[in-house]
């Protein structure tokens, strides 16, 4: 579907109903195949909006905190599952009445909890521990869960077999962007460590990381990962990618706001790196505009920076046709997934309004932001 671009607000994100329900497809491809159970993880991907169409194909959410989790139960209906490195006191007990699954990140949260799960009796909750394989093919340390130190998950060496009582299920997650052949060498290594006692749970979460939707993924080998635990130990595999669900579906729109020159043309836009897409500075990563391409390729390169007043808010350096001029619009790709729920109002810089490109080929601008929500954050 073609969407028309120059009606919008800037900055504006815009996800594409129809490039959604390509991926959705194809992960419910992978449940009907495997029975594995496919949740969206609300901390990659919270258009709210979405949420009823994600939910015809999805069996529910995953949340890693109370408001997520609230979210993803108001908003969608389904399973709501959640995980935290600790989980606050006064939160529990409104976790409770919102999750069907609760995993914690140490047998001490577990202790701790445990009598109030038990006491807890308006739905079944389930609940499980992180786990930590010590092996990761993570590149950037920032994204690793297993790197040296991790406080993610309970290692095997602290591991408490005499405290499984209770528990339902294990959990990990270690990978981020990646492909099923690292997922397969993963699962190895958990059933080499962790194999003696899942034949004693009901479940076991795969995490997330997995780029299903990628073009290039190998759907074949996570699915053959997945029967592997089904068919050894005979139980529930459940997947929770957030990134996967809204990869490539959506755009932000920005527009050109000035142009400066020192030692080569440098384009201001109304559009932040450090605001509206934060992964481009913490990755680091360089996403595609559409119509542009690599530094010299083209006859026309310039650099790209946000308005803020942090000197290293650039978002990269593109070649285009022609010079860029005020005024002009610039479309950056795959811009659905870790922005809006990223992105922030330093500098008091507004966030982008978001809109949803309707497969009937309706533009709906869902959400623009103002004065109140900047000063609503503050006091």
């Amino acid at each position: 579907m073609s969407i028309d671009f120059g009606v919008l607000p800037t900055p504006c994100y815009v996800v594409d109903e129809s490039l959604l329900i390509k991926n959705l497809e194809k992960l419910k491809s992978i449940q009907d195949k495997t029975g594995a159970r496919i949740l969206l993880a609300l901390k990659g991907y919270s258009m709210y909006a979405t949420f009823p169409l994600i939910g015809r194909y999805l069996a529910g959410v995953t949340a890693s905190s109370l408001f997520e989790a609230r979210l993803g139960r108001e908003e969608m209906g389904k399973e709501v599952h959640i995980y935290s490195p600790a989980f606050i006191e006064a939160e529990f007990d409104r976790i409770l009445t919102l999750c069907d699954h609760i995993v914690f990140n140490s047998f001490d949260q577990w202790r701790r909890f445990k009598p109030r799960v038990k006491a807890f009796t308006s739905h079944p909750v389930e609940c499980g521990i992180r786990i930590n394989p010590e092996y990761s093919e993570v590149e950037t340390s920032l994204y690793d869960p297993s790197a040296p130190f991790s406080r993610l998950g309970v290692t095997l060496a602290n591991f408490q077999a005499d405290q499984l009582d209770g528990l339902d299920g294990l959990h990990f997650h270690t990978m981020c962007e990646q492909n099923s052949d690292t997922l397969e060498r993963t699962v190895a290594v958990v059933d080499r460590k962790f194999g003696p006692w899942l034949g004693q749970m009901k479940w076991l979460n795969f995490g997330g990381g997995h780029h299903i939707t990628r073009a290039d993924y190998d759907r074949s080998t996570l699915i053959r990962a997945i029967k592997f635990i089904q068919e050894k130990y005979g139980i529930q595999v459940y997947l929770e990618p957030g990134e996967a669900i809204a990869l490539n579906a959506g755009f932000l729109v920005s527009e050109v706001l000035d142009i400066v020159h020192n030692g080569m043309p440098i384009a201001i836009l109304d559009t932040s790196a450090a605001c509206h897409m934060p992964d481009v500075l913490e990755m680091p990563y360089r996403p595609a505009v559409i119509g542009a391409a690599m530094p010299g390729e083209k006859p026309y390169t310039i650099r790209l920076g946000g308005p803020t007043c942090l000197a290293g808010d650039i978002i990269g350096d593109y070649s285009f046709d022609r010079p860029l001029k005020i005024g002009d619009r610039l479309v950056f790709c795959d811009m659905a997934h870790y922005t809006m729920v990223k992105n922030n109002m330093f500098n008091g810089i507004n966030l982008p309004a978001i809109a949803l490109a309707k497969t009937d080929g309706r533009l709906e601008i869902l959400r623009q932001f103002q004065y109140e929500d900047y000063k609503s954050r503050l006091s």
